[in-house]
């Protein structure tokens, strides 16, 4: 066991926990932060990515370790925010959003991409979302999802 500082969603923890353990498993089990999934445990398609630090990272290949001293967000954390609510907004106008099981990746990877390109054209858009899988819609409507966030949140980004 060993005590581990971090920031989840705004708020601060210190969690005493075995360090081994997968940042996914503390998130769902510990928290209850269920809008994260576990898709293939591999990190290869992204239903349980969060943004450490910013950054967009698959937690099922975070160690409770490697977040020590860091920021955590989490799509229910993004879905507090303006541009959480923005995005949210975006995918259902798009009809982005069909099974749903990828859609908070998807979100979160949105998330990623328009704090680092506010205005991306489609091509890094689908950089962007490559780490992401989805089965249902073909990801033209994620993409217009995404443009759609980037011109309606003007600013946020």
């Amino acid at each position: 066991m060993m005590k581990i500082k971090f920031e989840l969603n705004n708020k601060e923890y210190v969690f005493n926990e075995d360090p081994s353990k997968r940042l996914l498993d503390i998130l769902r089990n510990n928290f209850s932060l269920t809008g994260i999934k576990e898709g293939c445990g591999e990190g290869e398609c992204g239903a349980c990515a969060v943004l450490i630090n910013g950054e967009l990272i698959n937690s099922c290949l975070v160690p409770l370790a490697n977040v020590h001293n860091k920021k955590i967000m989490t799509i229910e954390g993004l879905s507090e925010t303006k541009r959480g609510k923005l995005i949210k907004d975006s995918f259902s106008k798009a009809g982005a959003v069909q099974c749903g099981f990828c859609t908070p990746g998807m979100m979160m990877a949105t998330e990623a991409l328009l704090n680092k390109t506010a205005h991306p054209t489609v091509d890094e858009i689908k950089i962007g979302l490559s780490g992401n899988l989805c089965r249902c819609t073909g990801y033209n409507m994620i993409i217009e999802a995404v443009l759609l966030a980037s011109k309606e949140g003007e600013g946020l980004w």
